[in-house]
């Protein structure tokens, strides 16, 4: 083997590397028509002790002894990013700094200008809008939620390239490839976590127009648990965006042959530099066209690889074949991954976080104009959040057809289980220039639409949960631009050094589920407190949301350090490397199927839980925590928190019985701080 290698990996010259591109399609299309049935492998997965070392090609398939490639050659090969192929990519970057310029100074300019000539924009006619009239044309305002005046196409849009991340782009079709369709089923639990949204959450966040979710608790509850959410969402954002950054960067490294190390300064300063020019506004806009840069290449390696398998039976068969095609696991076990209750109990949870009390998509909502915009967006962004996703699991299921007789990330064809997609699109369209660069320029503006996002909403929280509180005077408007800037610069950066810590654990879209629900979930609950139920104290909120919180960061901490070390696996879809046409070393322990778990030997573990439970831990832990608080702290009577701050859906349940007596004793009660609007508004009006 060493011997053989050595040869193929020796000083290249221009004959051998002429010769090299001419085999590297004999190679995938001679593996391709030689493995129609897996039949064999299946009944016996482990390979024979001979084919441990290495496997070769045979000489008539490669035209020759000197013509073998290794895995090292045909990667290289295989890196088909030429001029093109940047240009492409370079053009995507370019058009977003220019937009974020162009928010940021030009269109800052004109308005200042149209400023002069007249005063103020006209007052919402919702509910609850008091002292909006005066907020709207600030710095913070303008630069949070647009002046609450976007359009309902482009901020759909925008939601729909922040819901699909590069985490979930790649992510999504990594998990079909490694372990089957069964992710696929969370997409019913999306319409599910959209209708509790549209009733429960969404109507109060928007009537309310705040502009941190946050703000919320200290109106409910008071300014301990406002600072205690908001530091919740600090540190999700910390662990969540390098996990973002490193996902495209990953993509790039695959098709390109530059380092990780390299490629995340270059992109992130771009996304750090159209966030903090361009505002909410930058970041919606370059959203559209990310969006459909994303889109359009999703589409075209879709189209084009189909065709090239043979048409949709052929994909489907070969997934069928090897146990890809599989529902939820019928069990009620709940450490098994992709059971049943996990998938959709779990799973509703987890996107309900996502899309219902999120900081990064509320402030989305919260850029239109009224409540009828944002119920338009919601369905149009749910809509087209399930198209994508349908896209990213049929981009998962070609890529196992395509390297079903030859697995790539068994021979170390892709470096990492995340890099098989992008394998994929260089194997399926590496030949046409620049397509696999609108595939990475599509993947980078997944990702970052989504790091945008995230920086703008911290901006945000940073502004006005931790600077504008515990000022004696106001910020001018020139000192709130410099704090929003600068929270972006520098988030922006503690993301990109954080990324080495990323590339050494486990496939992205387990690892972003865990790293959110350490925080959303036990949000999530305590939102869902204050909204459905108005006899919950503070004392009881707080109580319930640190116990759950703590409980939370233990499982999933626990459970990484287990994958970690190799404690803990999930079991994996059978694989082939029987008709492999190139040089490779198998690991000492490789095998088809990871080997199941004897009754005796297995034991459970809290920590042992699917990932898809954790956010349902953190939100139901903090719910039951507060009410058996609640048998401490005592109950309050509902009557003293104002009814804007309860789900319209629960109001005539808790206050219907209350009406005439709430208005003959309002006078006399001592009301919570945040029972009147116009109140509140107050310290943002000085």
């Amino acid at each position: 083997m060493s011997a053989t290698t050595s040869a193929a990996t020796g000083s290249p010259t221009t004959a051998r590397t002429s010769a090299t591109m001419r085999t590297v399609e004999a190679i995938f299309s001679s593996t391709a028509s030689n493995s129609d049935s897996p039949s064999a492998l299946l009944r016996n997965p482990t390979p024979t002790q001979s084919s441990i070392s290495s496997f070769t090609p045979t000489p008539a398939t490669m035209g020759g002894p000197e013509e073998k490639l290794s895995v090292k050659d045909l990667s290289q090969t295989l890196q088909h990013f030429g001029v093109v192929d940047y240009m492409v990519f370079i053009a995507m970057l370019a058009v977003c700094a220019v937009i974020g310029i162009y928010f940021g100074f030009i269109e800052k300019k004109q308005k200042a200008k149209k400023k002069k000539g007249g005063q103020g924009l006209a007052c919402k006619d919702e509910a609850g809008a008091a002292g909006v009239e005066e907020r709207r044309g600030s710095e913070a305002l303008d630069y949070l939620v647009g002046g609450r005046q976007m359009k309902v196409f482009p901020v759909a849009l925008s939601l729909v390239a922040s819901f699909v991340s590069g985490i979930s782009l790649l992510g999504t079709s990594t998990e079909i490839y490694v372990y089957g369709t069964q992710y696929a089923f969370i997409l019913v639990t999306l319409a599910i976590s959209g209708a509790i949204s549209w009733y429960i959450f969404l109507p109060v966040f928007c009537n309310l127009q705040l502009t941190s979710t946050y703000e919320y608790f200290e109106r409910r509850f008071d300014r301990r648990i406002r600072i205690f959410g908001s530091c919740l969402f600090v540190v999700m954002n910390i662990l969540w965006q390098p996990i973002c950054i490193y996902v495209p960067a990953l993509t790039l490294n695959q098709v390109s042959g530059i380092s990780v190390a390299k490629i995340v300064p270059m992109t992130s300063m771009v996304c750090i530099l159209y966030t903090s020019v361009g505002g909410i506004k930058g970041v919606v806009w370059t959203d559209v066209i990310q969006g459909f840069v994303m889109i359009g290449s999703m589409a075209f390696v879709i189209v084009k690889g189909t065709l090239d398998l043979g048409g949709l039976n052929v994909v489907l068969d070969r997934n069928r074949q090897f146990e890809r095609l599989v529902g939820p696991d019928m069990t009620l076990d709940p450490t098994v991954r992709m059971g049943v209750l996990a998938l959709f109990i779990g799973g509703a949870f987890f996107k309900l976080q996502a899309n219902g009390i999120n900081q990064s998509i509320v402030q989305r909502y919260l850029t239109l104009p009224n409540f009828r915009a944002v119920k338009q967006a919601i369905f149009l962004s749910l809509t087209g959040f399930m198209i994508v996703l349908l896209m990213c699991v049929y981009i998962g299921m070609l890529a196992f057809a395509e390297f079903y007789h030859c697995d790539p990330i068994t021979t170390g064809l892709a470096r990492a289980k995340d890099q098989v997609i992008p394998l994929y699109v260089m194997k399926s369209v590496g030949t046409f220039p620049g397509l696999v660069g609108l595939f990475v320029a599509g993947v980078f503006s997944a990702a970052l639409s989504s790091l945008s996002t995230a920086l703008n909403s911290l901006s945000g929280v940073i502004l006005t949960d931790f600077v504008e509180p515990f000022r004696k005077k106001p910020l001018t408007e020139r000192q709130t631009a410099y704090v929003l800037r600068g929270v972006v610069v520098a988030f922006g950066l503690l993301s990109m050094a954080s990324v080495p810590i990323v590339e050494k654990l486990g496939l992205v879209m387990q690892l972003s589920s865990t790293v959110a629900a350490i925080t959303c979930g036990p949000l999530l609950g305590a939102f869902s407190v204050g909204m459905l139920l108005p006899f919950v104290k503070t004392e009881s909120l707080l109580t319930g949301i640190s116990c759950a919180s703590t409980f939370t960061a233990y499982i999933v901490v626990r459970a990484q350090i287990a994958i970690f070390t190799g404690q803990m696996s999930s079991p994996t879809k059978p694989v082939s490397v029987e008709d492999c046409n190139y040089l490779f070393d198998l690991p000492d322990n490789w095998n088809a199927t990871t080997p199941a778990i004897t009754a005796e030997a297995k034991s459970f573990s809290i920590h042992e839980i699917s990932f898809l439970w954790y956010t349902t831990v953190g939100s139901v832990g903090t719910l039951v925590g507060s009410l058996l608080a609640t048998l401490y702290f005592g109950r309050q009577d509902p009557r003293l928190v104002d009814k804007e701050l309860v789900s319209p859906v629960l109001r005539n349940f808790w206050y219907g019985q209350y009406e005439s007596v709430a208005s003959d004793e309002k006078r006399d009660l001592a009301l919570h701080e945040s029972v009147t609007q116009p109140k509140l508004e107050l310290p943002e009006k000085s």
